[in-house]
């Protein structure tokens, strides 16, 4: 039961309720196409696209939190392996919502969730680095790679994280962000990647 709360937890495709709800729009036409915050924010604007954000990411957090919530009594090694399974189908209803079609978003905002959950301190430093990237370059998705391939040397070598799912993730997330940004890697290195572009809009 909570495995299929975690995947409906997920699917709230709120990129495309926002866009729909309040301003008659769907985000996935406009854009990168894509159901998530950076693209709400480049079509939408700010108003739009935080609190997109915000939720997208909490949705994974209470994801992973939900063995707590609802006091399965695992403990140690089995709680952390569960707790990441849940993240994971979390990000996996983020990306294929059953609400919107099947189609959503990246997964970052709702891996940043699991990272936030499991990886408090790690995700400072990596939060910072993605801070620093976007400042210098202007574009999110380098941002979201090039942090994302950081994180697993942070955590295992900075951070200390000694627990071996954990680990695993952490590796994971250095290869499937990119994997994710395939096409935004080579508009990259093409020169016609978009830079994120601030607006305000009403």
């Amino acid at each position: 039961m909570l495995a299929i709360a975690a995947y409906l937890l997920g699917s709230i495709p709120t990129a495309v309720w926002v866009g729909k709800t309040f301003y008659n729009l769907d985000v996935r036409t406009q854009g990168s196409g894509n159901a998530g915050a950076t693209n709400t924010i480049r079509v939408l604007g700010w108003k739009a696209g935080v609190p997109v954000l915000l939720f997208d990411v909490f949705k994974s957090w209470l994801a992973v939190k939900l063995p707590i919530i609802f006091s399965t009594g695992l403990e140690g090694n089995m709680l952390i392996n569960f707790q990441l399974l849940l993240g994971a189908i979390a990000v996996t209803g983020h990306i294929f919502p059953v609400f919107a079609g099947f189609k959503g978003g990246k997964g970052v905002a709702s891996i940043t969730g699991i990272v936030i959950a499991l990886f408090p301190a790690t995700f400072f430093i990596v939060m910072g680095i993605f801070t620093l990237i976007l400042l210098l370059s202007g574009y999110v998705s380098l941002a979201s790679i090039l942090s994302a391939i950081t994180f697993p040397f942070i955590a295992i070598f900075v951070i200390r994280v000694d627990h071996p799912a954990l680990m695993v993730f952490s590796i994971l997330v250095g290869l499937v962000v990119p994997l994710m940004h395939r096409k935004n890697i080579k508009r990259l290195l093409n020169g016609t990647e978009s830079k994120f572009i601030y607006r305000n809009k009403s």
